[in-house]
C-alpha cells in the first residue's frame, strides 16, 4: 500500500501543500474552517509526516510548537556571497520568532532535487530557494511547487517561471563597468559569462553589449567567453583564452560574471605572465567579502545580498500569512560599482 502523502492530503482537503504545513505546523494565520478541513482529511487518510520530517529534527533545532519554520536552499555553503543572504533572511525571520532551516545543494542538481523533495513533506511553513541553473537544470520541482501553491520565493530568476523572485539589476550594472573601462581608454574587452541558461548570466552579458552599443565601439559576439561561476571556472577559461595569444589580439581589461570567477582569471593571468592591472584590468561582481582583500583588491559590482536575503524573507512571510495571496512579486535591488585597484585607465 502506498505511502499517504502530504500532496494527498491536499488534494483530499482542497488547499494547497503550503495550507496543509501551516496547519500541521499549528501557524495561526490558518482559517478555522480550513484548518478543519485538513485535520479532517489527515485523520481520514491516517497521514503522518514521513522520514524526510523526523530528518530534520525541527523540535530539537529550538523552533517551539507552532513557529514558523521556513527552509532556505543555497547553491554552496562555501560561496561567501550566500553567508550575507543567509544572515538577511536569518534576521528577519527570527524577529518573527521563527527559525530558519539551511541546506544546500553543492552545485549538484539531483542533491537540489532531493532536499527540495524533504522540504515539501517536512513541516515547514515555506522555502527560499537559489536553484542551480545549467545545462542540466530541471525545474520540475519548482513548477510543482508552483501547482501546489507552496510558499517558495527564488533568489534570482527563472525565466519562464512565474513565481515571487528576488534579483539584481543585472543589465544596468553590467552596463556601467563596461562603460567605465571604455571611458579610461580601453577598447579590447571580453566578458566571461556564468552558467548557461541562467537568467543573471544572460542579463549581464546584455549589459555588457549595451555598454559597447551606447559607445563608439562596435560589438561583436566573440567577446563574450562561456566561463561559469566557480573559482575553477574562470582559471581554465583564462588560461584558455590567454594562453599563447599574441599581444596585438589581446583584450586589455575584462568583466567577469561574479566575483569567484574573477579570482579565476586573476590567477590564470598571474601564471601566463599578465600581471593585473598592468596587462590586463579585471572587474568582478558581486563584491563578496576576499574581494577587497585580493591583491590586487577587485574592482566589481556591489550586490546587496544581506538586503536580498531579508526581502526574500519578508515576500515569503507575506505569501504565507495571506494564502490567497497568489499574484507573484519580483524585486530588483539596485546594484553599485565599486572601483579599486585591478583595473587601471588606459589614457
Amino acid at each position: 500500500m502506498a505511502k499517504v502523502t502530504i500532496q494527498d492530503v491536499a488534494r483530499s482537503a482542497g488547499v494547497s501543500v503550503g495550507t496543509v504545513s501551516a496547519v500541521l505546523n499549528n501557524y495561526e494565520h490558518v482559517r478555522e474552517a480550513t484548518r478543519l478541513k485538513v485535520q479532517s482529511a489527515v485523520s481520514r487518510l491516517n497521514y503522518t509526516p514521513n522520514g524526510a520530517a523526523r530528518e530534520l529534527r525541527l523540535q530539537q533545532q529550538g523552533a517551539p510548537p507552532g513557529a514558523l519554520r521556513i527552509g532556505m536552499l543555497v547553491k554552496e555553503f562555501d560561496n561567501p556571497f550566500y553567508a550575507e543572504v543567509i544572515l538577511g533572511a536569518r534576521r528577519l525571520v527570527n524577529e518573527q520568532g521563527g527559525a530558519l532551516f539551511l541546506t544546500s545543494s553543492e552545485g549538484a542538481h539531483e542533491e537540489e532535487h532531493r532536499l527540495i523533495d524533504l522540504f515539501r513533506e517536512s513541516r515547514l511553513n515555506g522555502m527560499i530557494i537559489a536553484p542551480l541553473l545549467g545545462e542540466r537544470a530541471d525545474f520540475g520541482r519548482l513548477f510543482e511547487l508552483q501547482r501546489e501553491q507552496f510558499p517558495f520565493v527564488l533568489l534570482g530568476e527563472v525565466r519562464g517561471l512565474p513565481v515571487s523572485m528576488v534579483t539584481v539589476d543585472n543589465l544596468q550594472a553590467s552596463r556601467d563597468a563596461v562603460q567605465y573601462l571604455i571611458r579610461n581608454g580601453h577598447t579590447r574587452i571580453v566578458h566571461f559569462a556564468g552558467p548557461a541558461y541562467s537568467a543573471q548570466s544572460w542579463y549581464r552579458a546584455q549589459g555588457f553589449m549595451r555598454g559597447f552599443s551606447e559607445s563608439h565601439l562596435v560589438f561583436e559576439e566573440q567577446f563574450i567567453l562561456p566561463a561559469g561561476d566557480h573559482l575553477e571556472d574562470g582559471y581554465r577559461a583564462a588560461l584558455a583564452y590567454f594562453k599563447g595569444r599574441p599581444p596585438d589580439e589581446r583584450p586589455t581589461a575584462v568583466t567577469c560574471f561574479n566575483d569567484l570567477v574573477a579570482f579565476g582569471v586573476m590567477r590564470a593571468l598571474h601564471e601566463i605572465g599578465l600581471p593585473v592591472p598592468e596587462a590586463v584590468s579585471v572587474i568582478g561582481y558581486d563584491d563578496i567579502e576576499f574581494a577587497k582583500y585580493q591583491r590586487p583588491p577587485l574592482t566589481t559590482v556591489r550586490t546587496p545580498s544581506g538586503e536580498m536575503g531579508r526581502i526574500a524573507a519578508e515576500l515569503l512571510l507575506r505569501q504565507i500569512q495571506d494564502p490567497q495571496h497568489t499574484e507573484p512579486e519580483k524585486r530588483v535591488v539596485p546594484a553599485s560599482f565599486v572601483l579599486r585597484s585591478s583595473t587601471r585607465p588606459l589614457h
